[in-house]
């Protein structure tokens, strides 16, 4: 199992969809006793709120986010926690919204 997220800051390597999270996009993950939690911000995302469990290496949390237009939406996420060469963690994303279309996959990796 990778080490803990507690503490760490993760960007995007690549920026999503319009209105979205983006590279300017930064999570600030804490963890505890098989629970999750993140705030994130930056880019077209104002404020942005994540909770979920860890088991092993596999995230599953819920996000919520209100966006620079006013507009607040919510979705499902599963991770797979993944350590790179450099021994910095990248989290490889499947999510999918709850309050509007749309799913995908994305990346993010620890800031150096």
């Amino acid at each position: 199992m990778a080490g803990s997220l507690d503490g760490l800051v993760f960007s995007p390597i690549a920026d999503q969809a319009p209105g979205q999270v983006g590279t300017r996009t930064r999570f600030t993950y804490h963890e505890r006793d098989g629970r999750i939690w993140a705030e994130y911000a930056g880019g077209d995302v104002v404020q942005g709120h994540l909770v979920g469990t860890r088991a092993g290496d596999r995230l599953d949390f819920r996000y919520v986010q209100l966006k620079t237009d006013g507009a607040t939406s919510s979705g499902h996420c599963v991770s797979t926690v993944v350590e790179l060469p450099d021994l910095r963690l990248r989290l490889e994303e499947t999510w999918a919204w709850e309050s509007q279309e749309g799913s995908g996959t994305s990346v993010v990796e620890q800031l150096p």
